[in-house]
This record gives C-alpha cells, structure tokens and sequence, in this order.
C-alpha cells in the first residue's frame, strides 16, 4: 500500500493548521510554508472542511482553521478521509467480493497482519504526535 499526495498532503495541510491552533490561515500561507500546489490543496482542504475537521471563514481575514485540536484528529482518521481504505490487498477491503481462494489462502494471514500493524500505528498516532516529532526534528537541527 502506498499512500497518496492526497493523504500525504492532507497531514502536512492540517499538522500545518495544528501549529497555527486560535488562527485563521490563509491556504496561500500554507501553500508558501508547506512548498505545495496550492490548486492541488483547494481540493484537499474542500475535503478537510465536508468532514468537519476544518473550518472555512470568508472575507478578507479568511482562511481555515482546525475545528478540534490537534490531539483529537488521529493519523488514521485523515488518512482514511483521504485515501480510503488502507487495506493491503483488496480481499481486506471493507464491502470486498468474498475471494474463492480466502479458506486455503496463506497469504491472506499476512496480509492481516500487515493491515492490523498499519492500522495499530495509524489509529495511536495524533496529530500531536507529528507535531511534536517536527518540533523536536527542528530543535535538534539549530546550529549556532
């Protein structure tokens, strides 16, 4: 499984918003920051805000901000949103064909496995998380 510009973009547009928590951003200022097609970003963040883990004011002030806090969206919960199901292989996917082969197919267990440890690390990751990672990644590379 690999996962998308979408749901790459998506955790870096709201870790972006996260880090900017009481602020109404501008999606050209993540745009600016984030080094991203801000075109590409008006079809994430249109996904962000119908899901309600964003908010959208208008005017000249406006922009977007997290409607929850950083803690309370989790990795999984985003990455879902954007890229769908996060199965390995289609016979895991919620809603998938029975396969004729699933009784006997060893590697289906593997696959399980696969998708159980994806899904333990999404699900327990928030995006607090990330943005404590990026703040101690860019502690750790201050120079004097």
């Amino acid at each position: 499984m690999t996962i998308s510009t979408k749901g790459r973009y998506a955790l870096r547009i709201m870790m972006d918003l996260g880090s900017h928590m009481g602020e109404t951003i501008k999606l050209k200022d993540i745009a600016t920051r984030q080094e991203l097609s801000e075109k590409y970003m008006e079809q994430i963040i249109a996904v962000l805000n119908k899901a309600g883990y964003v908010r959208s004011t208008r005017g000249a002030q406006g922009g977007y901000q997290l409607v929850k806090t950083p803690e309370a969206y989790s990795v999984g919960m985003i990455l879902r949103l954007t890229e769908g199901c996060l199965a390995p292989v289609e016979c895991l996917a919620e809603g998938a064909l029975p396969c004729d082969r699933h009784g006997q197919c060893a590697t289906v267990e593997l696959y399980k496995r696969i998708y159980d440890a994806l899904n333990q690390v999404v699900d327990n990751m928030s995006l607090q998380d990330l943005l404590d990672i990026e703040a101690k990644k860019a502690a750790s590379d201050f120079v004097i």
